[in-house]
């Protein structure tokens, strides 16, 4: 399993923008596909978004398309989540998740290594 370490939570404003980083130290991070998942208040974990180890092919949730960016640095070891035009319903503990080789799976279950989250909270 991969040590994956989330950072960029916070407060914002209906509106705002933030960006959520996921890194892999010293770990063969290269070889995996990435994904965000978020758990709002009394809600199940639901999928976010998702980027194959190229970074060629992404996916993401409905709810999100359009206002979320999931993009990846391998020189880095970082997988990145880049949320514009937040919403109220967009607040969430955000996790990030990590799958060897897998073809983009939106399930959690596809997913073997997991960070700790970090809240995103969003004011209306």
């Amino acid at each position: 399993q991969m040590r994956l370490v989330e950072s960029g939570g916070g407060l914002v404003q209906a509106g705002g923008s933030l960006r959520l980083s996921c890194a892999a130290p010293n770990q063969t991070f290269s070889t995996y596909t990435m994904a965000w998942f978020r758990q709002g208040p009394g809600k199940e974990r639901e999928f976010v978004a998702t980027i194959i180890w190229s970074g060629v092919n992404t996916a993401y949730a409905d709810s999100v398309k359009g206002r979320f960016t999931i993009s990846r640095d391998n020189t880095k070891n970082t997988v990145y989540l880049q949320m514009n035009g937040l919403k109220p319903e967009d607040t969430a503990v955000y996790y990030c998740a990590a799958a060897y080789r897998a073809w983009a799976p939106r399930r959690a279950n596809a997913y073997e290594s997991w960070g700790q989250g970090t809240q995103v909270t969003v004011s209306s």
